[in-house]
């Protein structure tokens, strides 16, 4: 296998609960280009691995004859993925280049993503991943509507794959991409029952090229996102400026907003003309995380503007605006 990465990613699936989770799961399992992957899940039983594929069983650790090492989370996440690391390093398990977390159903995502950098020793060794959503085509509306952490799940996501899309009417279906686009506009959104579904590109491995995995054209996944709201208070909305940012002005400006309103503030995350460099910078973050800036190879397209995406939860978008543009223009 090629080297370890220094930083090993580790994605996370969520969803609401039915929403197929442990079917994707299964699917990333199952494809070979996902190989040296480690996988942390409640309950090996939960999702029903077919015993041809296991080759070995070690306590709470499976095997498959894919390569993907499986573990039972018992306990404290962290706990978990040291453990996860440890035995990685005297040899005990196969070597694994990428980390996959399934929450439950009714987990807030942020927590889960909090471990890694609040742990003293899991930050020097892992990094932030992808946020994969799976969303029922069926119920996914209805679960939006009536469960916060349903849109939450939505709102934090990188990637967001509608299921069930063949038990669903075409209307519901167009009804549910443009909920999901309006939460969260920047969000690459898939098919599962796609022809060329491939679960592989759900995992991000190369964090220099973050910046360029995630941008469009225009610099999103959505071309043109606007203001909008949703059920409950959660709103997305786009800054775009012409000016030149300032660095030092925006990290400030930044570390203020997600100080006092980072609950708050479900991710950000956008492409900066940075005043006196030639290439453009990628941010993302989440609530009170923010994944290190990086410099993009070059401009996607010939519109050098920087744009933000933000996704909020009831705080006033004009003050945001405003107080970027007081801190950060130059």
């Amino acid at each position: 296998m090629a080297d370890i990465p220094q930083f090993t990613p580790v994605n996370l699936l969520t969803g609401f609960l039915g929403s197929g989770k442990t079917t994707l799961l299964k699917r990333l399992l199952a494809d070979p280009a996902l190989a040296e992957t480690a996988v942390l899940i409640n309950e090996f039983g939960e999702i029903g691995l077919d015993h041809d594929l296991v080759e070995t069983v070690d306590g709470d650790t499976v095997l498959l004859q894919s390569g993907c090492v499986c573990c039972t989370i018992r306990g404290d996440l962290a706990d978990a993925v040291r453990t996860l690391h440890e035995r990685r390093e005297r040899g005990e398990i196969a070597p694994f280049r990428r980390v996959v977390i399934e929450s439950t159903g009714l987990a807030d995502p942020f927590p889960i993503l909090s471990t890694l950098k609040a742990d003293p020793v899991l930050r020097h060794h892992f990094r932030h991943g992808n946020v994969i959503t799976t969303v029922d085509a069926v119920n996914g509306l209805a679960q939006l509507d009536t469960y916060g952490e349903s849109a939450r799940q939505v709102a934090i996501a990188d990637r967001l794959v509608v299921t069930k899309t063949d038990m669903a009417e075409a209307a519901g279906q167009g009804n549910l991409a443009a909920r999901l686009s309006a939460i969260n506009p920047d969000a690459a959104l898939v098919l599962a029952a796609d022809a060329d579904f491939a679960p592989a590109r759900l995992l991000d491995d190369d964090a220099s090229q973050r910046g360029d995995i995630l941008q469009s054209a225009s610099g999103f996944y959505c071309e043109s996102p606007e203001e909008t709201g949703h059920s409950g208070d959660f709103r997305s909305f786009v800054v775009t400026v012409d000016r030149p940012v300032d660095w030092t002005g925006f990290g400030l400006w930044l570390t203020m907003l997600l100080n006092r309103h980072g609950a708050r503030v479900i991710r950000v995350k956008g492409i900066l003309n940075i005043a006196g460099e030639e290439r453009p910078v990628a941010i993302h973050g989440v609530q009170h995380l923010v994944h290190p800036p990086v410099h993009m190879a070059g401009w996607p397209s010939d519109d050098r503007r920087s744009r933000l995406v933000f996704i909020v939860d009831g705080l006033d978008t004009a003050l945001i605006r405003r107080s970027f543009e007081a801190f950060a223009i130059k």
